[in-house]
């Protein structure tokens, strides 16, 4: 039996590789949401584990996956039986390539994943605020267009709007745990989109404990499998001090 590296009511976190322990630990998640290494530097750590999106879809049918766009072209193939149902733009205040021969880029994607029914799996999208004028708007039919035929409804302001596919979230840049650490910003929305209260998340490449941090303030359980230790370390240390509300 494995031993978690670290627990608490919300949270557990082991240590290993995933290749081999998300087998061995037979979960079955609401939601796997990761940021597995994207192959594209010559740091040790980042090597993409081959395989690795088929053994996520042994415990789960919904996924959120960071990456860059080359990073998911080179990789297709490891994503097969998983179907695209939307992808998420995290927009940072400053680029981080080196490389003057292109466009300094100051994005990352996140891509949600799906495998069966869409009907099955579960999706609500947050909204937010909205300080515009209330309104009772009566919409009538429409012929079929570009996205098909509508019938006659009424729709009433409630002061709120579906969240966009934008996130303007500051990155971690002086804050980090890990290199590639992702903000409570924009793991909080994903969560709670693909997650119900209470539910399940996986992370199979945990870093620091973001997804696991996130996942937790939000009302949900997580489990983490990290292969290196420092991080760890770092993850266990972040998990067992007091929890703070997500910025």
């Amino acid at each position: 039996m494995t031993e978690p590296y670290y627990s608490d009511d919300e949270v557990t976190l082991y240590h290993g590789d995933m290749r081999e322990l998300l087998p061995a630990l037979g979960l079955q998640a609401d939601l796997v949401c990761t940021d597995p290494p994207y192959g594209e530097t010559g740091h040790p750590w980042d090597r993409w584990p081959e395989g690795w999106p088929g053994l996520a879809a042994t415990v789960g049918r919904s996924m959120w996956c960071f990456g860059s766009m080359r990073m998911f072209l080179d990789q297709r193939a490891d994503f097969g039986g998983w179907k695209l149902s939307q992808d998420a733009i995290w927009v940072k205040p400053r680029g981080t390539s080196f490389v003057t021969d292109r466009f300094s880029r100051i994005h990352e994607h996140a891509t949600h994943w799906y495998r069966g029914n869409w009907r099955d799996i579960h999706h609500d999208t947050p909204r937010i605020e909205y300080f515009g004028p209330e309104r009772v708007v009566r919409q009538l039919g429409e012929a079929a267009g570009y996205h098909g035929a509508r019938g006659a409804s009424t729709y009433t302001d409630d002061g709120t709007r579906l969240m966009t596919s934008v996130f303007h979230v500051g990155s971690m840049r002086g804050r980090a745990l890990h290199p590639t650490e992702k903000p409570l910003g924009i793991l909080d929305p994903l969560i709670r989109y693909a997650c119900p209260p209470g539910g399940l998340v996986v992370d199979p490449f945990a870093g620091s404990g973001s997804t696991l941090d996130a996942a937790r303030q939000s009302g949900r359980r997580a489990i983490g499998i990290e292969q290196n230790e420092a991080y760890c370390e770092a993850a266990a240390r972040r998990l067992s001090a007091l929890t703070l509300p997500a910025a």
